[in-house]
């Protein structure tokens, strides 16, 4: 296994590393992650141009895989295949209609009470199986213009009580740009809300600093923070540690995760997950299938695969531990459960 250096880690006696420095030092040449896992035997293999999806992902994570295994759960997440420049009847540049469901700049309307803004285009990783790998993000981000479009189309809809932050990573933004949307939503009495949607304490725990951690505690919001680990080795005493700041400034920990061939789609897996995600203070909540998205089709896992895995979870844990099996599917009401 690679380790990772002192800095890169988050413990009590040391202090975190600039989260800033962290993700400019990201992996973003697929030789150059291969080199570091031991497996450049397998750089013939790679598609020329990343498939047109730029590989990301800080040095942190890749520490937390296992050297020399083709198969390491966490590098088919975010090592570009062949198999991305397929073209598969069904799979769609935008499979879960965010183009239709466009209320303003950003803003994204889709079910009762709820709003969500397209904060940011960046990640610290990016995941190969994306649902937004192909957004037009160039055009849409909220956060544009003092989220100025955002903000209005709030005030006017007096029906949202809850506001999304999602992206790309919403806590790519820099902890002064999260608080001018905090500070405009003080005069929206009906948002009462804050949903955060990141893979960074999980990618990238240093994120979670004091700053951001002071920003958060002092909202007058209730507040959510929705977690993306598909696998039980993503989490470490890093990801533990920042998961506790998070619980200590309020907020309600959950995790969603997406089925994925090759990667998760194993009872056992499963199940370690959930134990290890509620070890670390944060509910299992989703299990998404699979996104039809272009580029995505070898991580797909059929159905009747998927029903029998929650069949051996709900057999194994308990049910607070089992997450909801469910699709997204564009212009539904809510998400659709399996």
């Amino acid at each position: 296994m690679i380790t990772a250096s002192p800095a890169a880690r988050i413990t009590p006696d040391a202090p975190a590393a600039d989260w800033r420095q962290l993700w400019r030092e990201a992996v973003t040449d697929a030789g150059e992650l291969l080199d570091l896992l031991g497996l450049q035997h397998l750089a013939d293999q790679l598609p020329p141009a990343d498939a047109g999806f730029q590989l990301r992902v800080p040095r942190g994570f890749v520490a937390r895989m296992r050297h020399g295994d083709p198969r390491d759960p966490l590098l088919l997440q975010v090592l570009p295949q062949l198999a991305e420049l397929d073209e598969v009847p069904g799979f769609v540049v935008d499979a879960v209609g965010d183009m239709a469901a466009r209320e303003a700049r950003g803003v994204l309307h889709k079910y009762a009470g709820r709003a969500l803004l397209i904060a940011s285009g960046s990640c610290a990783v990016n995941c190969r199986y994306c649902f937004r790998r192909h957004f037009p993000y160039g055009e849409e981000m909220a956060a544009s213009n003092h989220w100025r479009e955002a903000l209005e189309h709030l005030r006017r809809t007096p029906s949202i009580n809850e506001l999304i932050l999602s992206g790309g990573d919403p806590l790519s933004l820099a902890t002064g740009k999260l608080e001018e949307l905090t500070q405009e939503l003080a005069d929206i009495p009906h948002v009462t809300r804050l949903r955060i949607h990141s893979r960074l304490p999980v990618v990238l725990p240093e994120r979670i600093d004091d700053a951001f951690i002071h920003w958060l505690a002092s909202l007058p919001l209730q507040k959510v923070v929705v977690l993306h680990a598909n696998h039980a080795n993503e989490l470490d005493a890093s990801v533990d540690a920042a998961c506790a700041r998070l619980r200590e400034a309020g907020a309600t920990l959950l995790n969603q995760s997406v089925l994925l061939k090759g990667v998760n789609d194993g009872a056992d897996t499963l199940a370690d997950l959930s134990e290890r995600l509620f070890a670390a203070g944060v509910l299992p909540y989703y299990l998404h299938q699979l996104d039809r998205v272009q580029g995505t089709a070898h991580f797909e896992v059929d159905d009747s695969r998927a029903l029998a895995l929650m069949e051996a979870l709900r057999a194994r844990l308990p049910g607070y531990l089992v997450p909801r099996l469910v699709r997204e599917v564009g212009g539904d009401a809510s998400k659709r459960p399996l």
